[in-house]
């Protein structure tokens, strides 16, 4: 999250003047509330709604995540209130798809399609939905009678094909070599001992743990 307001306020280039500095802090507002907003809903959901109802901290942090992912594209361009939707909407669409590939059992083990796969889509869009051209930071969206949705959907199919042809491209013919996941018997004993050094960094004795304690 403290490396994300160095990626989006730090992107506006510049803090010369008044109009540069108010459109950086901006940034880090709107980078402020929809991360907040979208890891509490999914802490809220995985707490409250989804089983087994307990307090998910890697949810939580994937929410968050996924509220990082969902502004950055109009991080300059709409008002904070609108960012706190885009993270409601981008932590809703994280815990969908979070539940959607387990159901479907696609392995992905940190959950990084939803995070920054589907949140990526949602991001681009939103840029297209939100922004008032009328308060002159470069908004255009479609709710307030722009034109820039367009725009956006072009892009999304052109990125989605772009990196869709390239992943295939790339991993089929590894899994056709048989190159693309590690063998049944390295999955089996975990890469710690077949392959790192040394071959256990952690205890996963109670006892010792409480001992230390």
């Amino acid at each position: 999250w403290f490396g994300w307001y160095g990626f989006n306020p730090g992107s506006t280039g510049a803090l010369h003047d008044a109009d540069t500095a108010h459109t950086a802090g901006l940034v880090a507002v709107n980078t402020t509330l929809s991360p907040c907003v979208a890891g509490l809903l999914v802490f809220f959901l995985r707490a409250k709604v989804v089983q087994p109802k307990c307090l998910d901290v890697g949810g939580f942090c994937n929410g968050i995540l996924a509220g990082l992912v969902a502004v950055t594209a109009a991080c300059a361009n709409i008002k904070p209130w609108e960012s706190v939707i885009i993270g409601l909407v981008g932590g809703s669409l994280y815990q969908a798809g979070s539940m959607l590939l387990r159901r479907l059992k696609v392995d992905d083990v940190v959950d990084a399609f939803p995070v920054h796969g589907i949140n990526g889509l949602w991001a681009v869009l939103a840029l297209g939905l939100f922004g008032n051209p009328d308060e002159g930071i470069g908004g255009n969206g479609v709710l307030y009678g722009g034109d820039q949705l367009g725009t956006q959907l072009i892009g999304s199919i052109i990125i989605i094909l772009w990196t869709g042809l390239l992943s295939v491209g790339i991993l089929l013919p590894l899994h056709k070599l048989g190159m693309l996941r590690l063998s049944d018997t390295f999955q089996e004993n975990g890469a710690d001992i077949m392959e790192h050094s040394p071959a256990k960094a952690y205890n996963d004795n109670p006892a010792v743990i409480q001992e230390w304690a």
